[in-house]
Formats: structure tokens, sequence, C-alpha cells
């Protein structure tokens, strides 16, 4: 079968196409004929060896988290799903024409799987964010809400009651406000802005795009605890948390639920990539601009 590759870390140019084998699962694990992957800022940061390595990398490398498809075998001990389910999940080198997946619920009736491709890595980090934040009532402030992450996080966060105020750039307010929030331009003087339309402060804030304001999240919430970062890991200096997939108190599951659960749940495709044109969606992901998704399809 066919899957990205990449031997060395790199810009995008160092991803290739790859005739491999198939993988069996394991123990606890899924195969799933893939019907479309998520590109996530995370891919391109792995890619370019820019994450801390806790030992030398294994070349060659896969690439991608998250995926959808109809299910093609399972590894021992799974139950709950048979061959031929359609699930969304997570798992490992999802950029193939089949792949593992360590965690899946099942696609809801009606959602395109392509779609569904993406909705990985974005429902376990909404719904591990909101759940560390704990926060039951009053105002959320989420900062680069029009990706992927922020669309599900603001979705999920309306969906419990909180009041959400997503920053992006002008042409995304329109997005952000369809989805709930109130939208604010990002950059400087964001606190007056914040200001305007929450004149008694926030309860919490997630940085989700590295874009440096976290003194400025800071000074808006309650206590510095009450900002979590997911892309600025400088965050801990000013007394701000930082929350990573690998340090997780919740199961990916959780927050899958939570989508499936949640009616009218649904991230955006800004664009679809053919498998043979990884190296252009992970340029595209790489510069934080994009509106919901980008999803390969093989």
């Amino acid at each position: 079968m066919r899957a990205v590759q990449f031997t060395s870390f790199g810009g995008p140019e160092v991803l290739r196409i790859a005739d491999v084998d198939v993988p069996v699962p394991g123990p606890g694990e899924i195969l799933v004929r893939v019907a479309g992957a998520g590109v996530n800022q995370l891919d391109t940061k792995i890619r370019a060896g820019s994450m801390p390595q806790g030992r030398p990398a294994a070349f060659p490398l896969g690439t991608g988290v998250d995926a959808a498809g109809t299910v093609t075998a399972l590894g021992p001990g799974v139950a709950g799903v048979a061959v031929g389910d359609v699930v969304f999940g997570t798992g490992r080198a999802t950029m193939a024409e089949q792949a593992i997946l360590t965690a899946w619920a099942t696609v809801p009736r009606g959602v395109d799987p392509v779609e569904a491709g993406g909705w990985g890595v974005a429902t376990e980090t909404a719904g591990r964010l909101l759940t560390e934040l704990g926060l039951r009532e009053g105002t959320l402030l989420v900062s680069g809400a029009s990706g992927g992450v922020g669309s599900a996080v603001v979705q999920f966060a309306v969906a419990r009651g909180l009041t959400v105020i997503g920053t992006a750039s002008a042409p995304r307010h329109g997005y952000l406000a369809g989805l709930g929030a109130i939208p604010l331009a990002y950059g400087a003087g964001l606190v007056d802005r914040v200001a305007e339309v929450a004149p008694h402060g926030v309860d919490g804030a997630f940085d989700l795009s590295g874009a440096g304001v976290i003194p400025e999240l800071v000074g808006l919430v309650p206590h510095p605890t009450d900002v979590i970062s997911i892309a600025d890991f400088s965050a801990p200096g000013h007394g701000a948390r930082v929350s990573t997939g690998a340090t997780r108190t919740t199961r990916p599951e959780d927050g899958f639920a939570e989508a499936v659960a949640l009616p009218g749940f649904a991230l955006r495709v800004e664009r679809r990539y053919a498998l043979v044109d990884i190296a252009d969606a992970h340029r595209q992901a790489a510069g934080g601009h994009t509106v919901g998704k980008l999803v390969v399809t093989p």
C-alpha cells in the first residue's frame, strides 16, 4: 500500500510516497481503510524535528495522527466495533491508504467520513483543554479560534453554556460567529478589545496558536493557571499551563463522544489534498492560518 514517509527531519520536501506493508493491528488497535486524514500543525513540527525527542528517531517515519475510514481488521481484545464499521479517531502514520487507530468512535450518520478524518486530534484536544480548565460557567477567551482545535473548542464550550470570545483575522469573524463565538481581531490592542466585550474580564483562556500572547492572556484572567496553551512551551514561565497529549489525564474517546453527542457538530474542511500533495498540505498547515481543517484523501 502507499504511505507517506520521511527519512530525515526537514522541510515539507522530505516527505515522500513509499510502498509499505499493510500494518497489523496490535492489542486494543484497529486497522482502517483511510477515507480522510487530518493535517495538524503537530505533524509539521514532528517532521521538522522541532518536538522534544525522547530517543533517537527510527527512520523511516510515517506522518499523521488522525483519520477516518472503514474498519478492515481488529487487533486482539478489541470489542464494540466490527469490520465494515466507519469510524474516526487517532492513531499513527495515518497518511496512508490503511492505518492503525488506537482510539476511535463511530462516524455519526450523515457525516462525510472525509470530513471526520480531521475530527480526532481536534475533538480530543478540545475535550482535554476544557476538562483541564474546569470552567463550568462564565467567559472563555480562545486565542486562535478558527482552526480545527479552536472550532471544536468553541462548539464544545458554547454547548456547555460558556460565553466564548474567539480571536482570528477579520475574514474569519463570520465563521466564528456562526459557531456561536464573539469574534475579535488578534494582535496589538487585544486587552482593550476584550475589555469592550467582556468588561468584567474573562474566566479562562486558551492559547491555540502560539502567537506570543501568553502575557496578555494572563493579565485578563483571575489567576495565571487559568491560561492553558497547546502551542507555547514558554507559558509556565508566566505562570500559565501547557497541555499536551503526552501528559493528558483524559481519554481521547471522551472528546470523540462529546462531538458525536453534539447535534450539528462539524469541522469545516478548508481544503482537500491528494496523498501525493502532502508536502503542500504541510506547507499550508505550518502557516497556521487554516479555517477548520485540512484533510488528505488517499
